[in-house]
């Protein structure tokens, strides 16, 4: 296994008026200051180009290779090595080194790849034999040049306490002539040049990327441009992480198109909205917000690395947007010209999130640390106002997907197990966590939509102030009983008495046909509805006023999910004060309450307590009729032996039996309906044909008695 590589610091190369045929070490020397004249110091030259380890001598003669700035352990022939015994600091004679008749003068000299306590001077003839047999022939050979093994210090080794006396041991090493890192084992060595060749990569690549300093990289999305680190992409290399894969949470990708419909439909209520982007990492979510929303929104980003804040800032100045920093509170906007046009206002603050929570209110705030947000979700309750809303992405899906049950149960306070349904039971795992940080502060929430897409899970809520709202949130908090042999589910009943045979809840009859124990209890879960209708056709409307053509699908697939309906039979009855727009075969209402908002912000402050009540009073009559919970794998529960309908077709198999059934986000193969698992397998059974017949038909197997088709079913 390779070592950990520590890049070595060479000294620069010096002036190039220097004499030609003049080794670059002793340019180096002449250049350096002398130390002082003391004992210590005098007899020591071999450690002193151990601290400040000199160039090759052999770099002087091709200009090309002199720019490199190798080790003085990598030289193309023993006799280079050899010469750079005769380079000492202050006495250096070009004609006596590359004369060959002085290796075999009388004079010692020391190891120029050893310490002095290592090796210690000795005659040209010793020295010629230590340098070919220790170092010479235990090389690592690459395109002509040797990386000959090193014992200098240049690689810190942790020393070893023996007794009272401490030893501090110089551990051998090999010096990367294409990445100056220091290898320690030979093999490793080998297998790190490997990865070099098979990369492609070559030495005057790294020179040309060290010599430059990379230059941040322009993203650009949905009219807003983005500078970003060179590796942006790799959260443990780099302080703002941008993942462009990431459309739907921030503007260009699901998660953070989302963000920006929810948004905008909230600016369709009130103006203007004090938003915060609690980590703001390269700003592009807040940038997207001031520049698209514009006075309808109040920009706050916040994070905590100092090299993300000057990122933001430039990001800010790149999309003509003023830059207001909250800890100088000043404004610094004089990168903008005269003649360029600013587009808004965007304060950057620098500290942790949860101080700025605690010290400002906001109507809507953004949350999408790294892993889970459990520790930030107390403070965005503490200080949000009424009907405003917080947004909640979590990334640690290895323990809300049950991979990590420990880490779940740490984080959430949670028992869950793998389950056909894990993606909508990790989505209530944390509504359950937002509602109980909720109902701390005497608050209550109602969830607007919760997705769980690829590697996170985003969860937006509305905030109602009150006990009595808070009080209502926490009966929704229920625990669920899970078949683990038919995957059948119901949330436990309300009620403090202890139930004596907690399986009579379970619609399965498993418990007595199955031996032992075939339930277990998971949760606590929020076992209310995870959609509101009405919101989410706001967000459909405002996706096509803004342009945001990727998400609709999504949206689309949200609301025929909350409604439990098909989309061929989904419509909307809007009354006359309702905005109308039709799209693809979908009927989107729209609250007109700009009107409403502007004649609150007239009116006196009891007036406009009035408008909020209005506000609240129609944001609960959009809510609809529950959705089932949960849903049905149609792959998990086929019948062996036989050929499944088509989903499109059992959905309506289904919806003609009189139950209500829609497909989920949450499974592409998934069925949300409130059909009994008995009856979903029933009708999965009547519409499936055998195996044998060779393929699936148009119509269906002639239907048994429903008793026999239950019998086969069980």
């Amino acid at each position: 296994m390779e070592n950990m590589a520590e890049e070595e610091l060479l000294l620069p190369l010096e002036k190039e008026g220097a004499q030609v045929g003049v080794p670059t070490s002793a340019r180096v020397s002449d250049s350096a200051p002398e130390p002082a004249p003391t004992p210590a110091s005098a007899p020591a030259p071999a450690l002193a180009r151990a601290q400040a380890p000199a160039l090759s001598p052999s770099l002087a003669s091709a200009p090309e290779e002199a720019e490199s700035q190798r080790h003085i352990s990598i030289q193309r022939q023993l006799a280079d090595l050899e010469k750079l015994a005769f380079v000492t600091e202050g006495d250096f004679d070009p004609t006596s080194s590359l004369n060959s008749d002085n290796l075999d003068a009388g004079n010692k000299q020391a190891c120029p790849l050893c310490p002095k306590e290592k090796f210690r001077a000795c005659n040209s003839h010793k020295l010629r034999r230590h340098l070919q047999n220790l170092h010479w022939k235990v090389s690592v050979e690459y395109e002509g040049f040797r990386m000959c093994i090193c014992h200098l210090p240049c690689r810190p080794v942790k020393p070893n306490i023996i007794g009272e006396q401490i030893s501090s041991k110089m551990g051998a090493h090999y010096h990367c002539i294409i990445c100056s890192a220091t290898i320690t084992r030979r093999t490793d060595m080998l297998g790190h040049v490997r990865r070099h060749v098979n990369k492609g990569e070559t030495k005057s690549r790294y020179i040309a990327v060290s010599t430059a300093k990379p230059s941040n990289e322009i993203m650009k999305e949905t009219d807003t441009d983005v500078q970003v680190c060179p590796n942006y992409s790799i959260p443990q290399k780099t302080d703002s992480y941008f993942n462009p894969k990431m459309k739907l949470n921030r503007l260009l990708l699901p998660s953070r198109q989302l963000i920006f419909c929810t948004l905008a439909a909230l600016a369709e209520e009130r103006k203007p909205l004090e938003c915060l982007d609690a980590f703001g990492a390269t700003g592009i979510m807040g940038l997207q917000w001031a520049k698209h929303l514009g006075n309808a929104v109040k920009v706050t980003i916040n994070d905590m690395n100092e090299n993300s804040v000057t990122l933001i800032q430039k990001n800010c100045h790149l999309n003509k947007l003023k830059v207001v920093v909250d800890s100088k509170e000043k404004e610094s906007g004089d990168c903008l010209g005269e003649e360029e046009q600013n587009l808004g206002n965007i304060k950057v603050t620098k500290m942790d999130a949860n101080v700025l929570m605690h010290l400002r209110s906001f109507d809507f705030i953004h949350l999408d640390p790294f892993g889970t947000s459990v520790n930030y979700l107390d403070s965005a309750f503490r200080n949000i106002r009424n009907l405003g809303i917080v947004s909640v992405t979590s990334t640690d899906i290895s323990s809300l997907y049950a991979k990590a049950q420990h880490v779940a149960r740490r984080h959430y306070g949670c028992n869950i197990v793998r389950t056909e349904y894990y993606k909508e039971l990790a989505a209530r795992i944390v509504v359950a966590a937002v509602a109980r940080a909720a109902a701390r502060c005497n608050k209550g929430i109602e969830v607007l939509f919760a997705v769980a897409l690829e590697h996170f899970v985003l969860v937006v809520v509305r905030v109602l102030r009150g006990p009595t709202s808070a009080d209502e949130t926490a009966k929704k908090i229920q625990y669920l009983i899970h078949c683990q042999w038919c995957e059948e589910r119901i949330f436990q009943k309300d009620g403090n008495m202890v139930e004596e045979n907690p399986y009579r809840q379970l619609p399965c009859n498993c418990h007595g046909t199955m031996p032992g124990k075939t339930a277990i209890e998971l949760g606590p879960l929020w076992s209310s509805s995870l959609f509101n209708t009405g919101f989410l056709k706001r967000m459909l409307f405002e996706s096509l006023h803004h342009g945001v053509d990727d998400i609709q699908t999504l949206i689309k697939t949200l609301i025929f999910e909350s409604e439990c309906t098909l989309q061929s039979q989904f419509s909307t009855q809007t009354p006359s004060n309702l905005k109308k727009q039709e799209e693809n075969e979908v009927l989107i209402k729209t609250t007109d309450t700009t009107t409403d908002h502007l004649q609150g912000m007239n009116m006196g402050k009891r007036k406009s307590h009035e408008v909020i009540t209005n506000l609240a009073k129609k944001q609960k009559s959009d809510v609809s009729t529950e959705h089932p919970p949960f849903y049905y794998n149609i792959h998990r529960h086929s019948i062996k032996g036989m050929n499944m309908p088509k989903l499109k077709k059992f959905l309506c198999y289904l919806s003609q039996a009189g139950f209500r059934v829609s497909r989920t986000h949450f499974d592409p193969m998934g069925v949300r309906t409130d059909a009994p698992l008995l009856q979903f397998k029933s009708i999965l059974l009547q519409y499936s044909t055998p195996t044998y017949t060779g393929g699936q038909s148009d119509g269906y197997v002639q239907s048994s008695p429903e008793n026999s088709v239950a019998d086969r079913v069980e």
